[in-house]
């Protein structure tokens, strides 16, 4: 898509830049002029579509953690427990909260 605005542009800007109208003559009354300003406007419009998207500010890097309310809370090993199916140990995790 980028492509294809590009080239469009450049369709639309050879006209209005003065490449592909007859050769200015002395008192013509301003036609190198208009040529210049429509080459610079033309050279400004590619070069607006030639450049990258913006984006804004990256985001943070670092985000605090939410705030803790009500009691503190910590996963730990519970109980052993022999487990006869699989004929071994489990040490299931527990949560304590203090």
């Amino acid at each position: 898509m980028r492509k294809i605005c590009s080239v469009l542009l450049l369709a639309a800007a050879l006209p209005l830049s003065g490449l592909a109208t007859t050769p200015a003559q002395a008192g013509d009354g301003g036609a190198v002029a208009a040529g210049i300003v429509g080459g610079l406007a033309a050279g400004t419009l590619l070069g607006i579509a030639a450049s990258g998207p913006h984006y804004g500010p990256p985001p943070p890097v670092y985000v605090a953690p939410e705030p803790v309310y009500g009691p503190s809370c910590y996963w730990t090993h519970g109980r052993p427990y022999w487990d006869g199916y699989a004929g071994a140990w489990v040490y299931p995790r527990v949560r304590v909260c203090e």
